[in-house]
């Protein structure tokens, strides 16, 4: 097992310029890919699609690289090919989205524990770019013959992500915006309340700011549901050695980053993946 990102590196060539990167651990090495494709998704966010094909499950996460930066943990949006789905919030996301057709980016992972599906019929609800991994669940659902109803909120029109994609896979889209330009008025936890009184569903999952997450917890258990959600996390080794990620007893880079709620609101149980 390597020492925590920073404390130890590797060397390498790409294309016979040295280059330091950190070691691996869980994940293996970081492997060297190319973007392939630029999807802008919002004015801050855009996905990437690499040329790298991972087998990876719903949930689960990857540690990405770049020169002169340290790692850091992005949900994976597809896994056959990788998508990347980047917010532009920092130096290290701001360079990612620098990144052109062509330009190389280095993937440790798939790592973590991600989502189980359970039930028939099942509520995904996604606030801001956290709607990301639940379109990856949506489409392995959905190729189950599951039915999904997928809640993307945001707080104005603009800032709504991935709608037109989970229509596109045959997912029912609930649009929720906090100041009512787009679909229901309302953030994401008001609006799952509204769906889950007038409908019937045997689970729910989530991703989101943690706020969020932890209304969405409260209202499962309300009503009596599995919940499985995923937290949105600082890791900065994601192999379970600095710590930075521990909840409620949980290393996420290990047990999570999706954790799994009994219908009772009991303590949380690391998610499992798919059987």
């Amino acid at each position: 097992m390597s020492l925590p990102v920073g404390e130890s590196t590797s060397e390498r060539a790409w294309e016979g310029n040295p280059i330091r990167f950190p070691m691996g651990g869980a994940g293996g090495l970081p492997r060297a890919a190319r973007v392939v494709r630029v999807i802008p998704e919002s004015e801050r966010v855009k996905t990437l699609i690499l040329d790298l094909r991972l087998p990876a499950q719903p949930g689960q996460f990857v540690m990405v690289w770049l020169p002169d930066y340290e790692e850091k943990p992005f949900s994976l949006a597809e896994a056959d090919p990788v998508g990347l789905t980047v917010a532009r919030v920092g130096p290290f996301s701001t360079a990612l989205h620098r990144l052109e057709p062509g330009d190389p980016v280095w993937i440790r992972g798939p790592l973590g524990h991600g989502f189980t599906l359970e039930g028939r019929r099942i509520l995904l609800v996604g606030g801001g770019y956290g709607v990301a991994p639940l379109a990856f669940l949506a489409r392995e659902a959905l190729a189950r013959g599951m039915e999904v109803t997928a809640l993307t909120a945001a707080r104005t029109a603009t800032d709504v992500l991935y709608a037109e994609r989970f229509r596109a896979l045959g997912a029912r889209v609930v649009v929720a915006t906090e100041d009512g330009s787009a679909g229901e008025r309302g953030r994401a936890p008001e609006v799952a309340r509204r769906l889950l009184e007038r409908e019937a569903y045997d689970a729910l999952y989530g991703c989101g700011p943690e706020g969020m997450l932890e209304a969405l917890r409260t209202l499962a258990a309300e009503r009596g549901l599995p919940a499985q959600l995923s937290y949105e996390a600082y890791m900065r080794c994601g192999i379970g050695l600095c710590g930075s990620c521990e909840r409620e007893g949980r290393v996420l880079c290990l047990e999570g980053p999706v954790l799994r709620f009994a219908p009772d609101g009991g303590p949380p149980e690391e998610g499992t993946g798919f059987a």
